[in-house]
């Protein structure tokens, strides 16, 4: 797979042309299907984009908007990726768009996945974008090298699945690995050097050698030219 590199001299150049480009394709979808759906990781990386595309003028009320995975943590938790996209992108225009919660009552992810699989079932699938992060040992979503669930979770055809990572903390629901690889529009939302080298090698790996980095898998199977944005 062959990525699109967009690099920026500034984050706050990066957050604004990636929010223009999302909001571009929102607004395609909107106008070529009568709705919109987004897919948005947590983590403080997007925080500055969410501001800039929340005040896009687009029909909002025509988007539905859920996150590309989630700790299994109260949705007012510091570590909830919900309560940073309430907080960070559901305000000003974006405030009418609806939101699907990757969490639920139940005990554990592994208990709540049937009731959060019917909710995303509000989507009309392929998700028209999604937008990864990605962490220090390649992990991309809540798909972590060496989890118990990794590859239950890169062969589901469900929406979600649950992860235990091997190493961060709470236990995790995802987007499957084939769910993300639909994406009509995949964005890689990415800084610093590190991040750039770590990206640049798992691409460069041997296709044997790629397990070990999940972006890899992800992109390798991905139905659309995935686009990198990143910035130092």
């Amino acid at each position: 797979m062959t990525l699109q590199w967009h690099e920026f001299t500034s984050k706050d150049e990066l957050d604004l042309k990636l929010a223009q480009s999302i909001a571009q394709q929102l607004q395609a979808a909107i106008t070529e299907r009568g709705s919109a759906s987004l897919a948005v990781s947590g983590g403080r990386t997007p925080a500055g984009m969410f501001k800039a595309l929340r005040t896009s003028a687009i029909d909002w009320s025509k988007v539905i908007i859920t996150l590309v995975d989630e700790r299994w943590v109260p949705i007012d938790h510091a570590d909830s990726n919900e309560r940073l996209t309430r907080e960070n992108l559901l305000q000003d225009n974006a405030a009418a768009a609806q939101f699907i919660s990757m969490v639920n009552d139940a005990a554990t992810p592994h208990a709540g996945l049937a009731g959060i699989e019917a909710q995303l079932k509000q989507i009309k699938a392929p998700i028209d974008i999604l937008i990864l992060g990605m962490g220090d040992d390649g992990h991309t979503a809540s798909l972590f090298p060496n989890a118990a669930e990794l590859e239950a979770a890169c062969a589901s055809t469900d929406w979600v699945a649950a992860v235990t990572p091997p190493v961060a903390p709470h236990s995790r629901i995802t987007l499957t690995l084939p769910t993300i690889a639909k994406a009509r529009n995949l964005y890689v939302h990415i800084t610093g050097e590190g991040k750039k080298e770590l990206l640049q090698h798992a691409m460069q790996e041997q296709k044997s050698l790629t397990e070990q980095y999940p972006i890899r898998r992800v992109l390798d199977q991905s139905e659309q030219p995935a686009q990198v944005y990143w910035t130092a």
